[in-house]
Formats: structure tokens, sequence, C-alpha cells
């Protein structure tokens, strides 16, 4: 049980269930929109499978990277305080990373080059020589570029048996795009925002570079225009969810805005609590989104 516990800590919960309920919206998404098209559950189910794993290979790997920071920023993260040693760390990430390819390469082949190329991203992301996550633009355009574009794309397409690098780009899947994108940036510079002490001298992240406030306001204004965004697409391109679509992406931004006033920027506690909160919002979008079509 306890193994269990530190495997649960290891995978980074919060990112798994985004992950998780992702990918159920867009095999939603893919049944209400292309039904007759869909893929069978034994390609679901390994779809899952592999995305998941691909999950943990690349938060697992990032946490093996830099475990001096993490003693800083995120003691309680399984390596960082010695519940987990680096070498049985690099075995889940390794065999995570293995379970991923050979999942995606039973579903097809264009879904196997989809999964490499999260994987290589996220592999580039903490290690040497490219190493995203050391400069804040690369380690933005990193993560907007997977759970913006890689994953609601590609896997959409996957669902309803289409390659998703032969110029296909259904009209149904760019709002979630656009906005899970300004959502991923707001991601990548809100979490570092109290990680500041353990990141100095070591990344240049945007909270480092030009400080916390900017660091945050930056994410706000990416993300508020997001909402505004598909609030208006509720409005002009009117249909019976579109007032479900309105109110609650209204609600959404009206408590982003509440929390984002009443933030301390100065309280590390807070801002990670804030964090959290902003996940949710990333969990709610996902629960929201296929339910317009339905």
């Amino acid at each position: 049980m306890r193994s269990l516990r530190i495997f649960w800590k290891f995978t980074r919960p919060h990112t798994i269930i985004g992950s998780t309920l992702s990918i159920l919206s867009l095999y939603a998404l893919a049944y209400f929109t292309k039904p007759e098209s869909l893929v069978s559950v034994k390609i679901f189910l390994l779809s899952i499978l592999s995305a998941l794993t691909c999950n943990v290979f690349i938060t697992g790997l990032n946490q093996w990277s830099d475990v001096e920071v993490d003693k800083i920023n995120k003691p309680w993260l399984p390596i960082a305080s010695g519940e987990l040693s680096k070498s049985r760390a690099l075995i889940i990430v390794i065999s995570s990373g293995i379970i991923s390819l050979g999942a995606a390469s039973l579903c097809s082949r264009s879904f196997l080059l989809l999964i490499s190329l999260i994987l290589f991203i996220g592999f580039a992301y903490s290690m040497p020589p490219l190493k995203f996550k050391r400069g804040h633009i690369a380690a933005a355009s990193a993560i907007t570029l997977v759970r913006g574009l890689l994953v609601n794309l590609g896997f959409y397409l996957h669902f309803i048996g289409l390659v998703w690098y032969s110029g296909n780009f259904p009209n149904v899947v760019i709002p979630l795009i656009i906005f899970v994108s300004c959502f991923s940036l707001g991601i990548a510079w809100f979490k570092d925002i109290p990680d500041t002490k353990g990141d100095e001298g070591k990344f240049g992240t945007l909270a480092i570079k030009q400080g916390r406030k900017y660091a945050f306001y930056a994410g706000f204004f990416v993300v508020t225009p997001a909402y505004l965004y598909l609030i208006f697409l509720g409005i002009i391109d009117f249909f019976p969810q579109s007032i479900f679509a309105i109110v609650i992406h209204s609600l959404a931004l009206l408590l982003f805005i509440i929390s984002s006033i009443r933030l301390d920027l100065k309280d590390d506690k807070k801002i990670k609590m804030f964090y959290l909160f902003f996940w949710g919002l990333f969990f709610l979008e996902y629960l929201v989104f296929p339910l317009c079509f339905y």
C-alpha cells in the first residue's frame, strides 16, 4: 500500500487527472461529432494506457533530472523526500516510456508517431542538451505545444480514425486548441511563481527574469481573453447548448478573476493553492466542452 502511495505521488496526480479527463473528453467529443468513425473500445483503452504512461515518463523524468532543486521547491516529492531512490525512479520512467510506445504501436502508426513526438518533447524538456525548462520561452512553448495542440488535435483525429499529419484540421476542435493553449501558458508561468528560491541561478523562469507579479499578470492576461473567446463563440454561434456554455464559462471566469484579485503573491502557500484551483478550472473545461456538442 505504501508503494502505491509513493508511486501515486511520483506521477504528479494533478497531471494524471488532467490527462485522463482530456482523453475522455476528446473521445466523447469524437463520439458526439463523428460516431460513425469512432475507434474500437480496444484501441481506446490502449490509447489511454499509452497516454497515461507517457505522462508518467514525462513527469517522472522531470523529477529525476533535478532532485536538488525539488529538495528546495517541492521537498514532499518522493525522490526529494527520500521515499523513492533515483534508481527505482529511473526504472519506473523507462518502463513507462516503453509501455507507452508499445501500447501506441498496437493502435496505429500515426498514433505511435504522435506519442513518440510527445515523449521526445518531454525528454527534451528535462534533459540536456536541449533542457527546455532552463528558459521560460522554450518551457512554455513545449508545454503549450503538447497540451494545447498535439493532445487535442492528435487524439481527436486518432479517435475518428484520421492521421493528424495529413492536413486534417476539424473546426470542432479549434476552440479547444486555442483555449487550452492559452491555459497551458498560464500553467507554465503560474507553476514557477512559488519556486523562485530553488530555481534562482538554475532556471530562467519568467518569475525569475521579470518577477512574480509580471509572471502572474502574464498568465492572467492570457487566460482571461481565452474565456472571453469561448463566451463570444457561444453568443455568435448560438445553438441550444450555447446557454450552458456561456453560463459555465462566465462563472469560471468570474471565479478566476476573484481568486486572482485575492491572491497574495508573497505567500507561497496561497500561490500553490491558487495553482491547484487553476488546474481545477482546466479539469472543468474538459468536462464542459464535449457537452456543448451533446
